[in-house]
């Protein structure tokens, strides 16, 4: 129970400490138009040791690649590699290649990729990616991929029972593509540009709006409460650019929303720092069911013609823990909350239950969000 109070606390005074600080514009927001740019690709993945795939799509991808380099194969021995299972492709792969084209990214620059398998393979370890087109949402290739595929995992084992750590049929190139084509990005509109809240609040873009024009008078303006335009007119492509990083710099302090967050997978509990309480009283009880399994065995009479038989015998046994009520004030602090919540010494998942409860009975002033 110790430790629990102990977390509780931390999870308090950490949630209470991030909301006072300010934090750099940077760290609050995002420019209109400079985001990433989602690739994928269709290859194969070559090298493997007898880990590869063995399905129908493995040969077929196998043999449409022998094709583009100028090896004809018969229609009778395409139709037999589409068919007979006992051709081998177990050190090939299809493997699905994906990356992130970050705004601003020139030809002949290098990204990193995800390689993750298609088809029936086991493992991707000591595969290679041979070249392999990416291409956006409009289909125009951006990048090339190929290279080593580097997975963090293994497998081992016999007939009998294996050993596995992570996932080996999926692995990482690291600047395993390289940028073929660039990505138009637009960063001023009409002497604009706009600067977009990553958690939208009316309080959070009201302060940054005053901390911008402090810095630059009548600079910014907010358009609503995920938006933030500034004016950038007049000024050179030198001077935009010195001047968006020294509104990046500046420093603002968030209004953070009240808001319990419970994951109930895991039994974690996340207690923002305008959580409050009002005056209640609290009374919880857990209960216990203990079961006890005593088969007996039932044996017939000598020279009868009865069978041995095993009787169930069964006992249940619950107990409900006698709890008294506890009086909790109305809290003006996350830390006085932690502490009355402790002085109920439950489990972390019966808190998720507590929480429920004060939010119906209207006493939990703060969003309730279950993961």
């Amino acid at each position: 129970m110790s430790r629990l109070i102990a977390v509780l606390l931390l999870i308090a005074c950490a949630a209470s400490s991030a909301s006072a600080a300010d934090i750099r514009v940077k760290d609050l927001s995002d420019f209109e138009g400079v985001q990433d740019n989602a690739l994928t690709g269709f290859g194969l993945v070559v090298g493997l040791n007898n880990t590869g795939g063995k399905s129908p799509i493995t040969r077929r991808l196998a043999m449409n690649f022998v094709q583009q380099y100028g090896i004809r194969i018969p229609p009778d021995i395409r139709a037999q590699i589409r068919t007979d299972t006992r051709e081998k492709t177990n050190n090939i792969s299809v493997v699905v290649v994906s990356a992130r084209l970050p705004a601003f990214t020139r030809t002949g620059q290098k990204i990193d990729v995800n390689v993750s398998t298609f088809d029936d393979a086991a493992s991707l370890t000591g595969g290679f990616l041979i070249p392999t087109p990416l291409m956006g949402v409009d289909g125009e290739v951006y990048a090339v991929a190929d290279g080593n595929v580097s997975v963090d995992s293994f497998v081992a084992g016999g007939q009998a029972a294996t050993v596995q750590k992570n996932h080996p049929t999926a692995g990482r190139i690291i600047s395993g593509a390289i940028v073929e084509r660039e990505v138009c990005t637009t960063l001023t509109k009409n002497g604009r540009v706009r600067i977009l809240l990553r958690e939208p609040d009316f309080e959070t873009a009201t302060r940054m709006v005053d901390v911008i024009n402090r810095f630059s008078p009548q600079t910014s303006r907010a358009i609503d409460p995920a938006t933030i335009e500034l004016n950038v007119a007049g000024k050179q492509p030198d001077d935009i650019m010195s001047f968006l990083a020294q509104i990046e710099s500046l420093k603002v302090r968030p209004d953070v929303r009240a808001k319990v967050v419970i994951n109930e997978r895991t039994g974690t509990i996340v207690i923002g720092e305008n959580v409050r309480l009002s005056h209640v009283l609290i009374t919880h009880a857990n209960l216990a069911i203990f079961t006890k399994e005593s088969p007996e065995v039932s044996q017939p009479q000598p020279f009868s013609d009865g069978e041995t038989v095993v009787v169930p015998r069964t006992e249940v046994n619950a107990v409900e823990e006698d709890r008294p009520i506890h009086e909790i004030e109305e809290t003006t602090t996350v830390s006085h909350l932690a502490e009355a919540l402790n002085a109920l010494g439950v489990a972390p998942r019966d808190l998720g239950v507590i929480f429920q409860q004060l939010r119906d009975s209207g006493a939990l002033h703060a969003e309730l969000e279950f993961k």
